[in-house]
């Protein structure tokens, strides 16, 4: 069964920074993405990038701030974290997908990614 096995959530103070890494179980994945849901909110688009091509998506509440990258020897895909505000204080899940043109109709919904891991809470604080 594929997994996706995140890393890197935390504690920090606002200003600061984290990475968070996602590592899938096998190398099928044509796009990676983050999506994030704070408590009592429903889950939302934060950045994706294609495999392949390393094309970057970012929704307007992070761009500038976020990065998404992959390494494609440790087929592992990162989000950088800058400037972080207690406003992203969410838990941050990790989707892949499989499928280029049913994903580019759907690159910022939940609908687009076939896998999701678990899950890594990262808490900001004012």
């Amino acid at each position: 069964q594929v997994q996706l096995v995140e890393s890197g959530g935390g504690l920090v103070q606002a200003g600061e920074s984290l990475r968070l890494s996602c590592a899938p179980s096998e190398r099928i994945f044509h796009a990676l993405a983050w999506f994030r849901q704070a408590p009592g909110k429903e889950r939302e688009f934060v950045a994706a990038i294609t495999w392949s091509a390393g094309t970057t998506y970012y929704s307007d509440s992070v761009k500038g701030r976020f990065f998404i990258s992959r390494d494609d020897a440790k087929y592992t895909a990162y989000l950088q974290m800058d400037s972080l505000k207690p406003e992203d204080t969410a838990v941050y899940y990790c989707a892949a997908d499989r499928r280029p043109y049913y994903w580019m109709t759907n690159i910022y919904r939940d609908i687009g990614y076939e896998y999701w891991g678990q899950g890594t809470q990262v808490t900001v604080s004012s």
